[in-house]
């Protein structure tokens, strides 16, 4: 496999048509339920934020188990059952509005279930990446799915505005319903691999067997600890989590307060939203096109360190959000960080994929997902408390702050000084569980 391609492996093909499918889904569905809840429900931005909210709290209830789950379990049918699991919820939208039921709470239950679904995916299409391509493919294959994902971010977030105010917002939601279950009809072609066995997932190595849970397996809280320790004890992947996390809510508090800002304050169509998201796409295609080249001509953590110091300010940018030209130089400084977040997502998932055994990979990736998306779940919650007692702005600048340094933690760890990727670790040694250390 190392002298191949991975556009030359048809199950990283398969992946990444099925990716494609669930990305249009999801960016639809992130324009659309939020404007169902605001111009349909007549939702307040405290909803809001608890819509936002629900949608990524799974993470916090079930990230970290999940990826203990997944390391046990066939990755390709957990694929398949959670796009068919989302498929199915987000077609109950469209279905209660046309029969006249549709309720603020139903919205709450679907965002809540489709993020456990979301859960599940998110670290089994992760945790089977390395697994399909190899090691040596990893940053070429992680530039390729971040590429998708700012295409789907184009494309799915322009594509969900047209719909809701060409059609309507519930027609969107049918849209991302059928998206879901193309991808889970795609990825029912995927090579179906092998769990790991307990004593490979215990020790950390990438063996594979058929030995049930009274033969050595490790238990659930055991392997549990095993991926918090090998994130937390290893000052690259701690910084590397951090940096993320507080993106992630910076991103989050702005995200959630958007939609009330365009349609209520601004008076702009649902078009209007889907285009400014669509810049952040933009942005996220462009940086992760970037990140290879930029990577080895300056050094995989140098990029990093230097992308943080160069672009992050921009997040300053961003609250100044209004009428007329404010609104371009908003949009200027949300390309900016999303280009950050472009090169961002292509080397840090490709270092810490390269930094962790095969057998630890779900509970790597649950362990990241749980920080990283737990973040999106307070940042939503934050955003709806302080947008109803502080106001939308004084918030808005809350979150620009936080995206202008959230880069600090990796550029001032040993991150910032690497220069290109780690040697795999070998199957045959245990996975590192260093003590943790102090932030």
């Amino acid at each position: 496999m190392s002298s191949e391609s991975p556009w030359r492996i048809r199950d990283f093909r398969t992946l990444f048509t099925a990716t494609a499918l669930t990305q249009l889904g999801t960016n639809i569905g992130y324009v659309a339920l939020p404007l169902i809840a605001v111009a349909a429900l007549d939702a307040s931005a405290g909803q809001v934020g608890a819509l936002a909210t629900l949608a990524t709290l799974a993470f916090l209830v079930i990230g970290l188990p999940a990826g203990a789950w997944v390391d046990r379990m066939r990755h390709r049918r957990v694929l398949v059952v959670a796009d068919l699991a989302k498929a199915a919820l987000y077609a109950s939208v469209p279905l209660a509005w046309w029969l006249g039921g549709l309720t603020l709470w139903q919205l709450y239950a679907v965002a809540l279930l489709s993020g456990c679904a979301t859960v599940f995916y998110d670290v089994a299409s992760q945790s089977v990446l390395p697994q399909l391509v190899g090691r040596e493919h990893l940053v070429q294959a992680n530039a390729a799915v971040v590429g998708l994902m700012a295409v789907g971010n184009i494309a799915g977030r322009s594509a969900g505005g047209a719909l809701v105010q060409l059609l309507s917002a519930p027609a969107a939601v049918a849209v991302t319903a059928l998206s879901h279950l193309g991808s889970a009809l795609r990825l029912i072609a995927l090579r179906d691999t092998p769990a790991p066995s307990p004593a490979a997932t215990r020790a950390g190595a990438p063996g594979r067997g058929t030995a049930g849970p009274g033969l050595g397996a490790p238990g659930l809280g055991a392997q549990i600890g095993e991926g918090l320790r090998h994130v937390l004890g290893n000052a690259e992947l701690r910084a590397l989590a951090l940096t993320a996390a507080l993106t992630n809510l910076g991103f989050q508090i702005v995200n959630t307060l958007l939609p009330v800002l365009f349609v209520r304050e601004l008076h702009l169509p649902a078009g209007a939203l889907g285009l400014f998201w669509a810049v952040g796409g933009l942005g996220i295609l462009c940086g992760s096109r970037c990140a290879r080249p930029f990577a080895a001509r300056v050094g995989y953590g140098r990029t990093l360190g230097l992308a943080g110091l160069c672009v992050a300010p921009a997040g300053l940018l961003v609250p100044l959000i209004g009428d007329g030209a404010r609104l371009y130089v908003a949009g200027f400084g949300w390309l900016l960080l999303l280009f950050k977040t472009g090169v961002d997502n292509v080397l840090g998932v490709s270092l810490r994929q390269r930094m962790t055994p095969d057998a630890l990979l779900g509970r790597m990736n649950a362990t990241f997902r749980f920080l990283l998306t737990g973040a999106l779940a307070v940042g939503a919650a934050l955003a709806g408390l302080l947008g109803e007692l502080a106001g939308l702005h004084p918030t808005l600048w809350l979150g620009g702050a936080l995206l202008a340094t959230a880069f600090l933690p990796v550029y001032l760890s040993p991150i910032r000084t690497r220069r290109r990727l780690p040697d795999p670790p070998s199957a045959a040694e245990p996975s590192p569980a260093p003590a943790l250390k102090s932030a």
